[in-house]
């Protein structure tokens, strides 16, 4: 490592002796803190009064790439297209202009449910029922006319009792149906 009579110089890096060298007469002239601010005056140019270039090999070599240099829309498309936006903007105002509808602050409940005049009553059972004897009302119980499948029906207030005459032989059947035995 380098010891300077007038700069402290801090250790150095490891492999990093050749730029220490190269810059050893640099030094000299400024402090530490002043090099490590601005860098090493005298490196990259002897003239210290030049100035830095403006452009950067970046912006050189990878420039933004430039039109063709003729109109690419006709005079019609460009005045069509001013013409609509026009047009949008100034249906936009009009629409800006007006006045918001009045807010409804009604219920869904009031409006729909809400009718003047009706009365609230619970009607009166046309017959006595029984919930523990009664069978339940359900879609099925309404509904078994439709549905296929099902083997016949005696009684309709009771569509889905137990019946073992689709399980009976047919020579059984037979003979309840016409009155007499098989001779």
């Amino acid at each position: 490592m380098c010891e300077h009579t007038a700069i402290r110089v801090p250790k150095v890096l490891r492999h990093n002796w050749v730029e220490e060298r190269a810059v050893l007469a640099i030094d000299s002239a400024d402090t530490w803190a002043k090099i490590q601010k601005y860098g090493h005056r005298g490196i990259l140019t002897v003239d210290q009064n030049s100035k830095m270039e403006s452009v950067t090999t970046q912006r050189a070599y990878f420039a933004p790439p430039k039109g063709p240099g003729v109109r690419l829309k006709g005079v019609r498309k460009v005045l069509k297209e001013k013409e609509i936006a026009e047009m949008i903007s100034e249906k936009l105002e009009a629409d800006s202009r007006e006045p918001p509808p009045k807010t409804d602050f009604c219920s869904t409940t009031k409006r729909d449910f809400g009718v003047e005049g009706f009365v609230p009553a619970i009607p009166l059972p046309k017959k006595s029922h029984d919930y523990t004897k009664d069978q339940a009302v359900t879609f099925w119980s309404e509904n078994y006319k439709k549905i296929h499948g099902v083997t016949n029906i005696r009684t309709p207030t009771a569509p889905f009792n137990k019946w073992a005459k689709f399980s009976t032989p047919i020579s059984e059947r037979l003979e309840e149906v016409s009155g007499h035995g098989c001779e």
